[in-house]
C-alpha cells in the first residue's frame, strides 16, 4: 500500500484534480488528494498526498507559495487570464518606469478580492461552477500578503512577475490588478508555481517522467508521511505510553521527561516508526501531548 507524497509538476491543459488521479493510477494508490488547486493553464509544483498521507492536508495548505508568472498589459477578461473572454482592450500602454512604480502598491498586506473563476465555495458552491452557469455572487475582498513582486519587461505590452506570498493570493487577481491600478487592463498570460508548502520544482516530476519509470522507481520517488512534518520535533514514546497515545489520550510531559512549550506540534515515534502527529495542551494536571492525527491506521 502506498502512503506518503509525491511532488508532481503540472503540465499545462489538464485539471489539478485529473493530475491527481494520474498519479494515483500510476502508483496504485488507493486515496490520493492535492494540497491547492492550479489551474489548467498553469505549471509547477503540486503536492499530491497519498494514502493515509491524505489526513495531512490541512498542514500543507497554510504555507506561503512562490510563482512566476507573465502579465499582459492592454486586456481584460472574464477569467482575469488569457484564457478568458475578452471585456476591454486598450492601446494606451505605460512605460517601463510607471509599471515598475505601481508595483510598490501591491507588496505587503493587501486586499484582494477572489476571482469568479476559483475554487473557492460559497454556499456550498464553487464560484467557479457558478460563473460557468452565468452566475454571478458577491465577493467580499479579503487580506492576503504578498511577501515579494519583482518584474522585467519583456516586451510593450509583456512583463514576468516572481511573487512570494500567502496562501489564498490569486496571481491572476493580482495581474487584473495591476493593470487597472495603471489604467489599462491587464490579465495573466502564463503561471508557474515553482515552490508550495515547502517543496520546490527541483523535488518534482511530470506524469511523463513518472510514466517512463519502473514501478520501483516511481515508489521511491514517494516521500515518507512524516517528512511533511521534517520541521517539526521529533518524540519517540516507550511502548507503554505510545499503547496509550494510539488509543487518543493524552502523555504528560512530565511522565516522559519531555518540554515542549503549549500549541507546538509533535511527530510521535514508537518502536515502529512514526504515527501521528501531536499537539501539546494545557491539562488540569499539566502539559500534555494529545494525539491530533494518527498516519497508520
Amino acid at each position: 500500500m502506498i502512503n506518503g507524497i509525491f511532488i508532481l509538476d503540472k503540465e499545462g491543459g489538464m485539471t489539478s484534480q485529473t493530475a491527481v488521479r494520474r498519479v494515483q493510477r500510476l502508483l496504485g494508490a488507493d486515496k490520493a488528494g492535492h494540497t491547492g488547486t492550479l489551474d489548467p493553464m498553469a505549471t509547477g509544483v503540486l503536492p499530491i498526498l497519498l494514502g493515509r498521507a491524505v489526513k495531512a492536508s490541512e498542514y500543507l495548505l497554510t504555507g506561503n507559495k512562490h510563482y512566476t508568472a507573465t502579465l499582459l498589459l492592454g486586456l481584460s477578461t472574464d477569467t482575469e487570464d488569457v484564457t478568458g473572454a475578452p471585456l476591454a482592450t486598450s492601446d494606451s500602454i505605460p512605460d517601463e518606469e510607471t509599471v515598475m512604480s505601481a508595483l510598490a502598491a501591491f507588496r505587503g498586506e493587501i486586499m484582494q478580492t477572489p476571482p469568479m473563476y476559483s475554487a473557492l465555495k460559497v454556499g456550498g458552491k464553487k464560484l467557479c461552477d457558478i460563473a460557468r452557469a452565468g452566475g454571478t455572487v458577491e465577493r467580499e475582498a479579503r487580506p492576503v500578503t504578498v511577501f515579494s513582486l519583482e518584474a522585467k519587461r519583456l516586451s510593450e505590452r509583456e512583463y514576468s512577475l516572481d511573487v512570494v506570498c500567502s496562501k489564498g493570493t490569486y496571481i491572476r487577481t493580482l495581474c487584473a490588478d495591476i493593470g487597472e491600478a495603471l489604467g489599462c487592463h491587464g490579465c495573466m498570460s502564463t503561471l508557474r508555481r515553482e515552490e508550495a508548502a515547502g517543496f520546490t520544482i527541483g523535488d518534482a516530476l511530470t506524469i511523463t517522467e513518472l510514466e517512463d519509470m519502473t514501478p520501483e522507481e516511481r515508489e521511491a520517488r514517494v516521500l515518507p508521511t512524516e517528512y511533511i512534518f521534517r520541521n517539526k520535533r521529533a518524540v519517540t514514546l516507550p511502548d507503554f505510553y505510545a499503547r496509550l497515545a494510539r488509543c487518543g489520550a493524552e502523555i504528560y510531559l512530565k511522565k516522559i521527561g519531555v518540554s515542549a512549550d503549549v500549541g507546538e506540534l509533535l511527530r510521535l515515534y514508537d518502536a515502529r516508526g512514526f504515527f501521528a502527529i501531536g499537539e501539546v495542551r494545557e491539562f488540569p494536571d499539566g502539559a500534555a501531548i494529545k494525539p491530533v492525527r494518527q498516519f497508520d491506521i
